[in-house]
């Protein structure tokens, strides 16, 4: 029977997920659609993963509450709004993935801002998921670091 290894300190990747959800109207353009092409509410489900490998000396990634409002601000840029009439998504399709990627943006650059506070430097990777409806999810992933 072979031992169990335990990870060494720089090795693994800790996470803070967070959730919250936002009520937008919209509509989608081309026939794979089908009748979502026309306009329809959708409340999404907005689940946010924030990955790094080390921890404060708190042994906390990130403050969480701090995580949680971070997202809620951004989410109230979306909230309530038909997003065929919100300037960054006029002219596109508001999929889950392209509002997943619209998310990631900006926590991103809130991030670099410093806006996540004590631990933010050192978030790694971000993923964003979109919860359509409980059996339907869309998201974007990418690294912070070059």
């Amino acid at each position: 029977m072979s031992a169990v290894r335990r990870p060494a300190a720089a090795e693994g990747t800790y996470w803070v997920r967070v959730r919250d959800r936002v009520m937008v109207a919209h509509s989608l353009t081309g026939e794979l659609f089908g009748p979502a092409q026309g306009r329809h509410g959708a409340t999404f489900v907005v689940e946010v993963e924030l990955r790094g490998n080390r921890l404060l000396p708190e042994g906390v990634l990130v403050d969480i509450g701090r995580a949680r409002e971070l997202l809620a601000t951004i989410l109230a840029g979306l909230h309530l709004r038909d997003l065929d009439e919100h300037p960054e998504f006029r002219g596109r399709n508001s999929t889950s993935e392209v509002v997943a990627r619209w998310i990631f943006d900006r926590l991103a650059a809130a991030i670099a801002a410093g806006h996540l506070g004590p631990g933010g430097e050192a978030i790694t990777e971000v993923a964003v998921e979109i919860r359509e409806s409980d059996v339907a999810r869309a998201g974007f992933c990418a690294s912070l670091r070059d």
